[in-house]
Protein backbone atom coordinates (compact mmCIF):
# COMPACT_ATOMS: atom_id res chain seq x y z
CA UNK A 1 0.00 0.00 0.00
CA UNK A 2 1.55 3.26 -1.06
CA UNK A 3 2.01 5.81 2.16
CA UNK A 4 -0.74 8.27 2.17
CA UNK A 5 -1.63 11.83 3.06
CA UNK A 6 -4.38 14.47 4.12
CA UNK A 7 -4.62 17.32 1.89
CA UNK A 8 -5.19 20.59 3.60
CA UNK A 9 -4.49 24.48 2.88
CA UNK A 10 -4.49 28.11 4.40
CA UNK A 11 -8.18 28.57 2.78
CA UNK A 12 -7.70 32.58 3.26
CA UNK A 13 -5.07 32.18 0.85
CA UNK A 14 -8.08 31.55 -1.74
CA UNK A 15 -10.51 34.07 -0.53
CA UNK A 16 -10.55 37.64 -1.97
CA UNK A 17 -12.60 38.90 0.98
CA UNK A 18 -11.23 36.16 3.01
CA UNK A 19 -14.86 36.08 4.40
CA UNK A 20 -15.60 32.29 5.99
CA UNK A 21 -18.07 31.41 3.10
CA UNK A 22 -15.62 32.16 0.44
CA UNK A 23 -13.50 29.98 1.94
CA UNK A 24 -15.73 27.34 2.49
CA UNK A 25 -16.99 27.18 -1.15
CA UNK A 26 -13.81 27.60 -2.33
CA UNK A 27 -12.43 24.13 -0.09
CA UNK A 28 -15.77 22.69 -1.38
CA UNK A 29 -15.30 23.63 -5.16
CA UNK A 30 -11.82 22.29 -5.35
CA UNK A 31 -12.13 19.14 -3.07
CA UNK A 32 -10.55 19.68 -0.01
CA UNK A 33 -12.11 18.77 3.45
CA UNK A 34 -9.69 20.06 5.70
CA UNK A 35 -8.38 23.54 5.95
CA UNK A 36 -6.18 25.32 8.44
CA UNK A 37 -7.48 28.63 9.96
CA UNK A 38 -5.69 31.32 10.08
CA UNK A 39 -7.14 35.12 8.61
CA UNK A 40 -10.85 35.20 8.36
CA UNK A 41 -14.21 37.33 8.14
CA UNK A 42 -16.95 35.38 10.28
CA UNK A 43 -19.48 38.37 10.13
CA UNK A 44 -17.06 41.23 11.70
CA UNK A 45 -14.52 42.11 9.16
CA UNK A 46 -11.27 40.01 8.80
CA UNK A 47 -9.31 38.95 11.72
CA UNK A 48 -7.03 36.31 12.99
CA UNK A 49 -7.93 33.41 14.47
CA UNK A 50 -6.90 34.45 17.96
CA UNK A 51 -8.80 37.30 17.89
CA UNK A 52 -12.22 35.70 17.22
CA UNK A 53 -15.07 36.29 19.29
CA UNK A 54 -17.32 33.31 20.95
CA UNK A 55 -20.32 34.17 18.41
CA UNK A 56 -17.81 33.97 15.42
CA UNK A 57 -16.29 30.89 16.66
CA UNK A 58 -20.03 29.25 16.60
CA UNK A 59 -20.51 30.67 13.58
CA UNK A 60 -17.57 28.99 11.75
CA UNK A 61 -18.48 25.87 13.30
CA UNK A 62 -21.56 25.56 12.04
CA UNK A 63 -19.97 26.46 8.67
CA UNK A 64 -17.99 23.31 9.29
CA UNK A 65 -20.89 21.24 9.54
CA UNK A 66 -22.62 22.36 6.52
CA UNK A 67 -20.24 22.40 4.33
CA UNK A 68 -18.49 19.19 5.80
CA UNK A 69 -14.71 20.72 6.48
CA UNK A 70 -12.40 19.66 9.28
CA UNK A 71 -9.93 22.25 10.68
CA UNK A 72 -6.41 20.32 10.64
CA UNK A 73 -4.34 22.97 11.90
CA UNK A 74 -5.07 26.26 14.44
CA UNK A 75 -2.67 28.74 12.13
CA UNK A 76 -1.47 30.76 15.16
CA UNK A 77 0.97 33.35 15.43
CA UNK A 78 2.33 31.81 18.21
CA UNK A 79 6.40 32.40 18.78
CA UNK A 80 6.26 35.50 16.33
CA UNK A 81 7.50 37.56 19.09
CA UNK A 82 10.72 39.16 20.03
CA UNK A 83 12.86 36.81 22.28
CA UNK A 84 14.80 39.79 24.09
CA UNK A 85 13.29 43.27 24.93
CA UNK A 86 14.82 45.14 22.73
CA UNK A 87 14.73 47.93 20.32
CA UNK A 88 15.82 46.78 16.74
CA UNK A 89 14.19 48.02 14.44
CA UNK A 90 11.22 45.46 13.67
CA UNK A 91 7.70 46.16 14.62
CA UNK A 92 7.64 42.73 16.11
CA UNK A 93 6.27 42.85 19.72
CA UNK A 94 7.82 41.83 23.46
CA UNK A 95 5.65 40.10 25.82
CA UNK A 96 6.98 38.95 29.24
CA UNK A 97 7.07 35.08 28.21
CA UNK A 98 4.97 34.04 31.64
CA UNK A 99 2.58 36.55 30.69
CA UNK A 100 2.57 35.06 27.08
CA UNK A 101 2.18 31.57 28.16
CA UNK A 102 -0.93 32.16 30.00
CA UNK A 103 -2.91 34.20 27.98
CA UNK A 104 -1.87 33.50 24.01
CA UNK A 105 -0.89 30.36 24.19
CA UNK A 106 -3.74 29.18 26.53
CA UNK A 107 -5.82 31.07 23.92
CA UNK A 108 -4.61 29.11 21.35
CA UNK A 109 -5.15 25.83 22.91
CA UNK A 110 -8.85 26.45 23.71
CA UNK A 111 -9.34 27.37 20.18
CA UNK A 112 -7.72 24.15 18.98
CA UNK A 113 -10.37 22.63 21.01
CA UNK A 114 -13.19 24.36 19.84
CA UNK A 115 -12.45 23.84 16.20
CA UNK A 116 -11.60 19.97 17.35
CA UNK A 117 -8.22 19.74 16.18
CA UNK A 118 -5.10 18.70 17.57
CA UNK A 119 -2.63 20.92 16.05
CA UNK A 120 -1.39 24.03 16.42
CA UNK A 121 0.85 25.80 14.35
CA UNK A 122 3.89 28.15 15.94
CA UNK A 123 7.59 29.53 15.96
CA UNK A 124 10.61 30.08 17.49
CA UNK A 125 10.61 33.37 18.47
CA UNK A 126 12.77 36.23 17.19
CA UNK A 127 16.16 37.22 17.87
CA UNK A 128 17.13 41.15 17.66
CA UNK A 129 17.28 41.51 14.10
CA UNK A 130 21.53 41.59 12.88
CA UNK A 131 22.37 39.09 15.76
CA UNK A 132 22.74 35.30 15.27
CA UNK A 133 20.63 32.67 16.34
CA UNK A 134 22.62 30.48 17.87
CA UNK A 135 23.14 32.34 21.35
CA UNK A 136 19.60 32.29 22.11
CA UNK A 137 19.18 28.82 21.01
CA UNK A 138 18.94 27.88 25.06
CA UNK A 139 16.38 30.36 25.72
CA UNK A 140 14.18 29.59 23.04
CA UNK A 141 14.13 25.82 23.52
CA UNK A 142 13.74 26.24 27.49
CA UNK A 143 10.30 28.34 26.36
CA UNK A 144 9.32 26.51 23.47
CA UNK A 145 9.63 23.17 26.58
CA UNK A 146 7.08 24.99 28.39
CA UNK A 147 5.00 25.42 25.10
CA UNK A 148 4.81 22.25 24.85
CA UNK A 149 4.70 20.87 28.35
CA UNK A 150 1.28 22.73 28.01
CA UNK A 151 0.27 21.15 24.74
CA UNK A 152 0.65 17.86 25.95
CA UNK A 153 -0.94 18.38 29.09
CA UNK A 154 -4.32 19.72 27.40
CA UNK A 155 -3.66 16.77 24.26
CA UNK A 156 -2.44 18.91 21.61
CA UNK A 157 0.47 19.04 19.40
CA UNK A 158 2.54 22.42 18.62
CA UNK A 159 4.14 22.47 15.45
CA UNK A 160 7.29 24.27 14.95
CA UNK A 161 7.46 25.81 11.27
CA UNK A 162 10.87 26.31 9.84
CA UNK A 163 11.20 30.41 8.70
CA UNK A 164 13.23 33.46 8.08
CA UNK A 165 14.55 35.81 11.22
CA UNK A 166 13.77 33.54 13.81
CA UNK A 167 15.55 31.32 16.33
CA UNK A 168 14.42 28.13 14.66
CA UNK A 169 15.10 29.74 10.59
CA UNK A 170 16.91 26.76 9.53
CA UNK A 171 16.37 22.90 9.51
CA UNK A 172 19.48 21.99 12.05
CA UNK A 173 18.29 25.03 14.17
CA UNK A 174 14.94 23.74 14.48
CA UNK A 175 16.34 20.46 15.03
CA UNK A 176 18.28 21.55 17.82
CA UNK A 177 15.36 23.40 19.49
CA UNK A 178 13.52 19.88 18.65
CA UNK A 179 16.26 17.62 20.17
CA UNK A 180 16.35 20.22 23.28
CA UNK A 181 12.56 20.03 24.08
CA UNK A 182 12.31 16.74 23.79
CA UNK A 183 8.67 16.30 23.95
CA UNK A 184 6.33 14.54 22.25
CA UNK A 185 3.93 17.74 22.28
CA UNK A 186 6.07 19.23 19.74
CA UNK A 187 7.16 18.11 16.27
CA UNK A 188 8.44 20.47 13.20
CA UNK A 189 6.65 21.81 10.67
CA UNK A 190 8.87 21.96 6.90
CA UNK A 191 8.16 24.47 4.81
CA UNK A 192 10.93 24.56 1.71
CA UNK A 193 10.43 28.06 0.08
CA UNK A 194 11.11 29.66 4.20
CA UNK A 195 14.42 27.55 3.46
CA UNK A 196 15.05 28.51 -0.15
CA UNK A 197 14.28 32.40 0.41
CA UNK A 198 17.59 32.24 2.71
CA UNK A 199 19.64 29.73 1.69
CA UNK A 200 19.45 30.16 -2.21
CA UNK A 201 20.09 27.06 -3.62
CA UNK A 202 18.05 23.20 -4.59
CA UNK A 203 21.11 21.52 -2.65
CA UNK A 204 20.64 23.64 1.00
CA UNK A 205 17.28 23.11 0.48
CA UNK A 206 17.59 19.23 0.61
CA UNK A 207 20.15 19.22 2.78
CA UNK A 208 18.20 21.32 5.27
CA UNK A 209 14.70 18.74 5.23
CA UNK A 210 17.40 15.88 5.94
CA UNK A 211 18.89 17.91 8.94
CA UNK A 212 15.24 18.19 10.32
CA UNK A 213 13.34 15.66 9.02
CA UNK A 214 13.33 13.05 12.05
CA UNK A 215 11.32 15.77 13.86
CA UNK A 216 8.69 16.50 11.07
CA UNK A 217 5.22 15.88 11.69
CA UNK A 218 3.63 17.55 8.99
CA UNK A 219 4.43 20.13 5.93
CA UNK A 220 3.64 22.80 4.23
CA UNK A 221 4.26 23.13 0.56
CA UNK A 222 5.07 26.47 -1.08
CA UNK A 223 7.76 27.04 -3.66
CA UNK A 224 10.11 29.28 -4.64
CA UNK A 225 11.84 30.26 -8.04
CA UNK A 226 15.42 31.93 -7.03
CA UNK A 227 16.41 34.41 -9.57
CA UNK A 228 19.65 35.17 -10.05
CA UNK A 229 21.90 34.70 -7.06
CA UNK A 230 20.69 34.61 -3.10
CA UNK A 231 19.34 38.43 -2.89
CA UNK A 232 19.01 38.28 1.23
CA UNK A 233 22.40 38.45 3.54
CA UNK A 234 20.88 37.27 6.97
CA UNK A 235 17.73 39.44 7.58
CA UNK A 236 15.17 38.42 5.20
CA UNK A 237 12.63 41.02 4.20
CA UNK A 238 9.51 38.99 4.10
CA UNK A 239 7.58 41.58 1.90
CA UNK A 240 9.81 41.59 -0.68
CA UNK A 241 9.66 38.12 -1.72
CA UNK A 242 7.74 38.00 -5.04
CA UNK A 243 8.80 34.85 -7.19
CA UNK A 244 6.80 32.40 -5.46
CA UNK A 245 5.15 29.09 -7.28
CA UNK A 246 3.57 25.93 -8.07
CA UNK A 247 5.63 23.14 -6.02
CA UNK A 248 6.20 21.28 -9.43
CA UNK A 249 7.90 23.84 -10.70
CA UNK A 250 10.23 25.48 -7.75
CA UNK A 251 13.47 25.37 -7.15
CA UNK A 252 12.87 23.66 -3.44
CA UNK A 253 13.15 20.02 -4.62
CA UNK A 254 9.32 18.46 -3.95
CA UNK A 255 9.77 15.38 -5.66
CA UNK A 256 12.70 14.35 -4.23
CA UNK A 257 11.84 15.78 -0.58
CA UNK A 258 7.93 13.87 -1.27
CA UNK A 259 10.03 10.48 -1.90
CA UNK A 260 12.28 10.04 1.29
CA UNK A 261 9.19 11.71 3.00
CA UNK A 262 6.85 8.72 1.92
CA UNK A 263 8.96 6.32 4.12
CA UNK A 264 8.18 8.47 6.85
CA UNK A 265 4.78 8.79 6.81
CA UNK A 266 3.30 5.72 8.33
CA UNK A 267 5.86 6.37 11.40
CA UNK A 268 4.65 10.10 11.76
CA UNK A 269 0.92 8.22 11.06
CA UNK A 270 1.35 6.33 14.41
CA UNK A 271 2.55 8.98 16.44
CA UNK A 272 -0.07 12.04 15.44
CA UNK A 273 -3.11 9.11 15.68
CA UNK A 274 -1.71 8.37 19.60
CA UNK A 275 -3.37 12.30 19.92
CA UNK A 276 -6.39 11.80 17.58
CA UNK A 277 -4.94 13.15 14.56
CA UNK A 278 -6.70 11.60 11.64
CA UNK A 279 -3.13 11.48 9.32
CA UNK A 280 -0.47 13.38 8.24
CA UNK A 281 -1.13 16.39 6.41
CA UNK A 282 0.54 18.59 4.09
CA UNK A 283 -0.74 22.28 4.04
CA UNK A 284 -0.75 24.43 1.25
CA UNK A 285 0.03 28.09 1.63
CA UNK A 286 1.45 28.60 -2.38
CA UNK A 287 1.67 32.59 -1.87
CA UNK A 288 1.38 32.93 -5.69
CA UNK A 289 -0.02 36.44 -5.75
CA UNK A 290 2.06 37.65 -2.58
CA UNK A 291 3.51 36.65 0.81
CA UNK A 292 4.72 38.33 4.22
CA UNK A 293 5.13 37.98 7.27
CA UNK A 294 1.94 37.01 8.66
CA UNK A 295 0.44 35.18 5.35
CA UNK A 296 -0.01 35.52 2.05
CA UNK A 297 -2.71 35.52 -1.30
CA UNK A 298 -3.29 33.26 -3.91
CA UNK A 299 -6.61 34.03 -5.00
CA UNK A 300 -9.25 31.60 -6.25
CA UNK A 301 -7.16 30.23 -9.62
CA UNK A 302 -4.10 30.77 -7.66
CA UNK A 303 -5.19 28.17 -4.81
CA UNK A 304 -6.36 25.91 -7.51
CA UNK A 305 -3.31 25.69 -9.39
CA UNK A 306 -1.45 25.10 -6.42
CA UNK A 307 -3.00 22.24 -5.48
CA UNK A 308 -3.08 20.44 -8.83
CA UNK A 309 0.53 20.93 -9.38
CA UNK A 310 1.00 19.37 -5.86
CA UNK A 311 -0.84 16.62 -6.70
CA UNK A 312 1.07 16.24 -9.66
CA UNK A 313 4.19 15.96 -7.59
CA UNK A 314 2.25 13.37 -4.90
CA UNK A 315 1.62 11.44 -7.94
CA UNK A 316 5.29 11.15 -9.34
CA UNK A 317 6.20 10.41 -5.68
CA UNK A 318 3.72 7.54 -5.65
CA UNK A 319 2.03 9.21 -2.34
CA UNK A 320 -1.75 8.76 -2.14
CA UNK A 321 -4.16 11.35 -1.48
CA UNK A 322 -8.03 12.38 -1.48
CA UNK A 323 -10.56 14.85 -2.61
CA UNK A 324 -14.59 14.84 -2.08
CA UNK A 325 -16.01 12.32 -4.34
CA UNK A 326 -20.03 11.92 -5.11
CA UNK A 327 -20.01 9.67 -1.56
CA UNK A 328 -19.00 12.38 0.07
CA UNK A 329 -21.40 14.30 -1.63
CA UNK A 330 -24.33 11.87 -0.85
CA UNK A 331 -23.42 11.79 2.91
CA UNK A 332 -23.82 15.58 3.18
CA UNK A 333 -27.20 15.55 1.61
CA UNK A 334 -28.34 12.16 3.87
CA UNK A 335 -27.16 14.28 6.88
CA UNK A 336 -28.90 17.60 5.93
CA UNK A 337 -31.67 15.73 5.40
Amino acid sequence: MPAKVLLSGFADEGAVKKTALEQMTLLAAVGMKYYSIRFVDAGSGVKNVMLLTDDEIRTLQQLHREYDVRVATLGSPIGKIKIKDVDDGTHNRYVPFAEYLEKDVRRAIALAHAFDTKLIRGFSFYPPKGERPEPYLTQAGDMLGQIAALCEREGVIFGLEVEANLVGQTGPLTMELYRHVNSKALMLIFDGANLLVQLGSRKAVLENYHAMKEGVGWMHVKDYHQKGKIQWQGHVDEGMLKNFVPADIGDCHHLEIFRDFAKRIPAIERKLKKFGVPGVFLDLEPHLKGGGQFGGFSGPDGFGVALRSLMRVLDQARIAYELRTYKDIEAIKRAQA
